[in-house]
């Protein structure tokens, strides 16, 4: 019987999977079922590959849901990760193996049990990060400690930026996947170890905490910390390591810029500004400011409350957005993180010819034979332009050689999971290096 692929959802991310897993399929005489909520969109990426069908797919709606799942072996979820769990049920009650880039829910932990018994693998976390963050960085881990290294310190930085040359912005900065996530980054308390001891970062200083990195070839770039650096320590084993940091990497200025925004108040999504519609950006930026003195302009105001000079180069980059122009405010009743949202959207978008850049760097510190030594793992891509991103590709073609696996009965272990084990690591992290995806090692001794 000829196998089925349901990939759910046909967005950006999309992109670089469906083509693999259309390839794999022509090849294989198998099908990729391609389905969204958009028919036209899922038509698009199907084009007209021989091993494609587009469907369009409600996903709220039970009947098509246990339709679409039911004709595959396998289901592809690129759905918001909201999304997930409603197609995890049905994969759970259908018998079908689930793959997403996503990260692990709690509700889709609370499954773990049910998919172990039923036999079947839910993977998640296998896109870029999560993803090759995971498998390059637990590979090396395993070869250090095989070679009798014991592990002091990881730190992993990532970043999804754009190009060097395509940086032509203040900020450095363009929009290379989910503009709500960049606009919420970052929100609660971010936790990591040094020295032994753990350390906190709220939100409002969080942009303020920034470390310096150096990539070869591409200057300085600036990290400031993710959420919860200590999420992997078990599944990494490194249970007992003093010293553990995972951060989001940024061109120079950036974060000082960032931070400016969420000392205004712009990044909170909390309450809705009251007719938001009838206001201009100057307006809106005044209502935050014109309490705290008398007499300023607007832009004198901010740059007060945020201790800067009115001519320095953070005040360029809020002036760069717009804030202080006469320009309506034409969404209603929207939070300020949503106002926000529709300005970035205008002002960071990728242009056609575009190119975006991936960069991901893993140092790790380890003792061997009384000596201590850093090395460092560095990837950078880049995109060919604002459709074939480096994101794209990076997202998507783990997960589609990870799902080729499992069709091709590679894959073992059955249960909830992220990938982790070497069964999984070295032929998809092989097979992206076969693609160009390579990290450059370095090693030096430490004092």
């Amino acid at each position: 019987m000829k196998k089925k692929i349901l990939v759910a959802g046909a967005g950006r991310s999309a992109t670089a999977a469906i083509r693999y897993l259309l390839d794999v399929a022509q090849q294989k005489g198998w099908e990729v079922i391609v389905a969204d909520a958009n028919l036209a969109l899922a038509r698009k990426k199907v084009a007209d590959a021989p091993a494609g069908r587009a469907e369009q797919f409600d996903i709220t709606n039970p009947e098509a849901r246990a339709r679409l799942v039911g004709e595959a072996d396998v289901v592809v979820s690129l759905l918001p990760p909201h999304l997930h769990l409603l197609i995890a049920r049905e994969c759970l009650k259908q018998g079908k193996h689930l793959v997403t880039a996503s990260y692990v829910s709690t509700e889709m932990y609370a499954l773990s049990e049910e998919v172990r018994l039923a036999n079947l693998v839910f993977m998640n976390e296998i896109g870029l990060d999560p993803g090759i963050d995971h498998m390059s960085a637990v590979r090396k881990i395993h070869q250090i400690k095989a070679r009798g290294g014991k592990l002091t310190a990881f730190r992993s930085y990532t970043g999804g930026l754009v190009a060097p040359e395509c940086a032509d912005n203040p900020w450095r900065y363009k929009f290379t996947w989910n503009p709500r996530n960049v606009v919420l980054a970052g929100k609660g308390t971010a936790q990591f170890l040094e020295d032994g001891r753990y350390r906190y970062v709220p939100y409002h200083r969080l942009f303020r905490h920034t470390r310096k990195i150096e990539v070869e070839g591409l200057g300085p770039f600036e990290v400031y910390p993710n959420r919860d650096s200590l999420l992997y320590r078990q599944a990494y084993g490194l249970e007992d390591i003093p010293n553990l940091f995972r951060g989001t990497i940024r061109y120079p200025g950036f974060c000082e810029s960032w931070h400016a925004l969420v000392t205004l108040g712009l990044t909170d999504d909390s309450y809705p500004i009251l007719e938001s519609d009838r206001l201009t950006w100057r307006q809106l930026m005044d209502g935050y400011v014109s309490s705290l003195m008398e007499g300023d302009s607007t832009e004198e105001k901010v740059a007060r409350l945020l201790g800067t000079s009115i001519d320095s180069p953070l005040m360029d980059r809020l002036r760069w957005l717009g804030l202080f122009e006469p320009k309506p405010i034409t969404r209603a009743q929207a939070t300020p993180a949503r106002l926000l949202e529709d300005l970035l959207l205008e002002k960071w978008a990728l242009q056609p010819e575009d190119r975006d850049m991936v960069v991901m760097q893993h140092e790790f510190e380890y003792v061997r034979d009384s000596k201590r030594w850093l090395e460092k793992s560095t990837l950078v891509m880049k995109g060919r332009n604002a459709e074939d991103t480096a994101m794209t590709r990076l997202v998507g073609l783990p997960l589609a050689i990870f799902t080729r696996l499992l069709l091709e009965g590679k894959i073992s272990q059955a249960g909830v999971q992220i990938p982790i084990r070497p069964e999984v690591y070295e032929p998809v992290l092989g097979e992206l290096e076969a693609m160009g995806v390579k990290f450059v090692e370095e090693k030096h001794p430490l004092p």
